[in-house]
């Protein structure tokens, strides 16, 4: 039996995303498209694949069978093809990298124009998520994450700085009302703007000084998803609504410009930075081995 390659793939993608419009996400194929496909294959293998309903997509019992055999089988093909990405003078094709928000303002400003200028045979695609993703079955090639995120079974690279802090923050217009806190728990008696994760777990705030840690959970008046709602936070605290704690890159240029001014500044907390993180157990294309190449340097 003669099957489309590019209709496995679609089904593939169907049913690692479970839904129609994520999988054209990860894919790049219309949701349209992706349905025709599938549609397509399950008429020529004469099987049901995958179960449809207006809130989710799963695999069928045959789906599931194929799904298993399917997902390392095309992985083979793909490194097979990459193969020959290292006959050619420069490596070409598409580098798919799942990054946190903060990686995508922080990070890759400095990295990605440099990089496309030294390989213009290789296209980038960022996907922009702040929880843990498995990278293999969304379909990218790498992502960037943290140490404490990563899956031990995963390649880990250094990328962008080495050390970063966490920065905490008001607008002087908050501070002339409400007082300076001085000392992590005197956050409990302010109006401090907090993040979510995906998972729902709202994390507390972290401090340390001399060896000695200190862990609040303070409230206010604005909760945001953290990551994708990190500028209305921002927008928030400069505003004079609260006290806002986020990456030290990111709110030095209110620092600087004095729209918002330091808070416990003798508490910021240091952490090591973001690596480029992929599997280990298969080859790594063309376009990762350029990119990891290039960071490395």
């Amino acid at each position: 039996m003669k099957v489309d390659l590019s209709d496995l793939n679609a089904f593939l993608a169907v049913a690692q995303a479970q839904g129609f419009r994520e999988g054209a996400r990860v894919s790049g194929m219309s949701p349209s498209g992706l349905s025709e496909a599938v549609r397509r294959l399950e008429e020529q293998l004469g099987v049901r694949l995958l179960h449809r309903t207006t809130r989710s997509v799963v695999p069928t019992e045959a789906g599931e069978r194929l799904l298993e055999r399917l997902s390392p089988a095309l992985g083979e093909v793909e490194a097979a093809l990459d193969v020959v990405n290292n006959f050619r003078d420069r490596p070409a094709g598409t580098l798919k990298l799942n990054v946190p928000v903060a990686a995508v303002r922080l990070v890759l400003p400095a990295i990605v124009s440099p990089f496309l200028a030294a390989y213009p045979d290789v296209r980038l695609e960022v996907i922009v998520e702040d929880g843990f993703v498995d990278v293999v079955a969304s379909g990218c090639d790498a992502g960037i994450r943290y140490e404490e995120t990563l899956e031990q079974d995963m390649i880990a690279v250094p990328i962008g700085p080495r050390v970063q802090r966490y920065a905490t923050g008001a607008a002087p217009s908050y501070l002339k009302r409400h007082g300076r806190p001085q000392h992590p728990r005197d956050l409990l008696n302010h109006a401090c703007l907090r993040g979510r994760f995906a998972s729902g777990v709202t994390a507390p705030w972290e401090f340390m000084r001399d060896g000695e840690i200190i862990r609040v959970d303070p409230t206010g008046p604005l909760l945001v998803r953290i990551g994708a709602g990190a500028d209305l936070v921002v927008a928030a605290a400069l505003a004079g609504t609260g006290i806002i704690t986020l990456f030290e890159d990111w709110l030095r240029p209110y620092f600087e410009s004095g729209a918002l001014e330091p808070v416990l500044e003798d508490w910021w907390q240091s952490f090591s930075g973001p690596f480029l993180y992929y599997p280990g157990r298969r080859l790594v294309p063309a376009p990762l081995r350029a990119f990891i190449d290039f960071i490395k340097r």
